[in-house]
């Protein structure tokens, strides 16, 4: 996290807001408040789907509270990247994909393979993992893949005719539901308080591969592709400048605070639940219904429907997290996209004020070129050919056809997956792309926050760059492992 206090002045920073009310300025708040937490909430509950919580609980199940340590940094871990992608937003007043592409063509390229590849099979695990708890409450009524397709589709409407926020209301119920369901297993199930305290120090589980399962919990808990979304739901609530920068470093905290609450309770219920009575769980969604069977036979029904209920909150909110966040990045991509072809277009293939040839932003001779360039409390100003926050904030992004393409694209082609099951190359292409989006957001954002792209008074300190540096090299060693597990031989 950068070493700077957050007390920038917002004189003269205007923002269109998500409010419904166009072109009214929105002034960021001198001091942070909780009333105006919101989008920390979005990505707590979208981050943290129903294979997290079945990590933890294995976690707990296998090495009772000896790996407590590895959640609680991996909570602060994923803090220092959801903090970098909002600061790069407000700061800048530019937007995740637009720094991106200022890296080269490549970073694009990775994007837009990625997103379609993950789309389609992710668009698929959510549904089911979103039907599960619902076929087990209403076992009579439809197969798993019906009721797969029903979430799949109720989600595409809530998103499409839905702005962020109503949008943010319903995940703010849900996670209710969520952190209720998940505190009350982990004190129904009595932990030994003492035994929780001494796994808090790092000491590594006496296993086979006991470091690389470490890492896997440490870089697993809180999400993926929804860290990059947090600066995009920071735009679409209305925060545009570093007015708001103490605000979403507040909202962050809440996030992740939340997003070790959930674990947390999980871990315990693995350690006291499966760990103390030698019940191994499957991995992946099902493990929960397992587990749904187990908390039946151990305390009865009613905490079993409960518990079911809390695992449909969970999965629906990845579900819904997704379609919204991800297809504004998507929406992002395609306006950049869209821009640059008009400025080809026009001849206008001049690097924009402000930017050198290679990208990196104003030299030192270079300063803004108008009276809208960065100042010590204003965010910078975009330039010609880029997408900025305001553009998001307005509410535009989710009304374009793009942002609507790629939620058809998350709705309907993974449909045939569901019945059809997954190609097998397909899922190794998903598994090593999902694997190698974490190290390339961590170090790309490392480069932004340290180049002069970045407002000076903004850019990395010491505390940020080693965080970042710390979560490139886990991310990249996970990727590693990854790819070397993927049954290549099969693959060709």
């Amino acid at each position: 996290m950068a070493d700077t206090s957050g007390n920038a002045d917002t004189t003269g920073s205007t923002a269109t807001g998500n409010t419904g009310e166009t072109g009214k300025a929105l002034s960021g708040p001198r001091k942070s408040s909780w009333k105006y937490i919101g989008p920390g909430i979005v990505v707590a509950a979208t981050g943290v789907g129903a294979g997290d919580l079945v990590a933890t609980l294995i976690a707990g199940s296998n090495f009772g509270y000896t790996l407590l340590w590895a959640a609680v940094i991996g909570c602060l871990v994923k803090i220092s990247l959801a903090e970098a992608a909002g600061r790069w937003h407000l700061s800048t007043g530019r937007t995740l994909f637009d720094g991106w592409a200022s890296l080269g063509r490549w970073t694009s390229w990775f994007f837009v393979v990625y997103v379609v590849i993950w789309g389609f099979v992710y668009g698929a695990a959510a549904m089911s993992s979103s039907g599960l708890p619902l076929q087990a409450l209403f076992p009579d009524v439809m197969d798993l893949e019906w009721w797969a397709v029903l979430t799949g589709l109720v989600g595409l409407v809530f998103v499409w005719f839905n702005k962020y926020e109503v949008f943010e209301k319903v995940m703010t119920v849900l996670v209710g539901v969520m952190f209720v369901v998940t505190v009350y297993l982990a004190i129904r199930v009595t932990p030994n308080l003492g035994d929780a305290f001494a796994g808090l120090l790092p000491v590594l589980p006496d296993e086979k591969d006991s470091i690389l399962n470490t890492l896997g919990l440490i870089g697993g808990v809180g999400g993926t592709i929804t860290l990059a979304a947090y600066g995009y739901w920071v735009n679409a609530k209305g925060w545009t400048n570093t007015g708001w920068m103490k605000v979403m470093r507040l909202d962050n905290r809440v996030a992740y605070i939340t997003t070790g609450i959930f674990v947390i309770s999980m871990l315990f219920v693995g350690a006291e639940l499966l760990h103390s009575s030698n019940v191994a769980i499957a991995s992946g969604d099902k493990g929960l219904i397992q587990l749904g069977d187990i908390l039946e036979d151990e305390y009865g029904t009613a905490t079993a429907k409960f518990f079911l209920i809390g695992f449909f909150a969970t999965s629906f909110t990845s579900l819904i997290g997704v379609w919204h966040g991800v297809s504004l990045m998507f929406a992002d991509f395609v306006e950049r996209y869209r821009k640059d072809r008009t400025d080809r277009a026009t001849g206008e293939g001049k690097p924009p004020a402000g930017k050198t040839t290679s990208g990196e932003g104003p030299t030192s001779s270079e300063g803004p070129t108008s009276s809208e360039g960065p100042t010590s409390g204003e965010g910078s100003a975009p330039s010609e050919g880029s997408t900025s926050g305001e553009e998001v904030a307005s509410g535009a992004r989710e009304r374009s056809w793009p942002f609507r393409a790629y939620l058809l694209w998350l709705t309907f082609p993974p449909i045939v997956l569901l019945f059809q099951g997954e190609p097998f190359r397909l899922i190794i292409l998903y598994g090593v792309l999902g694997a190698a989006f974490l190290p390339f957001l961590a170090l790309t954002l490392v480069w932004l926050l340290n180049s002069s792209r970045t407002p000076t008074e903004w850019r990395n300190g010491i505390l940020s760059n080693s965080m970042l540096t710390i979560a490139g090299l886990i991310f990249v060693i996970l990727c590693v492992k990854q790819i070397w597990d993927q049954p290549w031989s099969e693959f060709f």
